[in-house]
């Protein structure tokens, strides 16, 4: 008795289950009957925002790339943690402005010392001696 009760309390679940499952077959082979074949030269290709691709989709990325993209991640989940301070602003008080502005000062002075590094920097040289300009090298002229 005590298992035919459990069986009419999961009936409506297995039901429903069947359905999906039932309506996921028709889809598809209505897809497949009615569904259109290309037969052309670049139905085959990798098709990306309407571009043909061009080249080795295996391409080499700079360390540079990977570390931008982490200070990036970083930087980000630091802007969660001051949201959650934002959040409880009120009840925080001036304890909690005070930490949160040497938070902020934190988080600068770690981005100041990044960009004197020279890791925000796209560019193929990185850091630059002070001597030298853009482009120039330092032979005599």
């Amino acid at each position: 008795m005590n298992t035919l009760a459990q069986l009419t309390e999961v009936w409506p679940l297995v039901a429903y289950f069947l359905l999906v499952l039932a309506l996921m077959g028709v889809i598809l082979l209505l897809s497949h009957v009615i569904g259109e074949r290309h037969q052309g030269g670049a139905a085959d290709e990798p098709f990306e925002s309407g571009i043909v691709t061009v080249g080795f989709a295996r391409l080499r990325l700079s360390a540079k790339f990977y570390l931008i993209a982490m200070f990036f991640v970083i930087f980000d989940v630091e802007a969660v943690f001051l949201f959650a301070w934002a959040v409880a602003f009120r009840e925080l008080g001036w304890a909690g402005y005070i930490e949160v502005v040497i938070f902020i000062g934190v988080l600068g002075a770690a981005l100041a010392y990044l960009w004197m590094l020279g890791a925000l920097g796209w560019g193929s040289s990185g850091h630059r001696s002070h001597g030298q300009r853009g482009g120039e090298r330092c032979n005599g002229r």
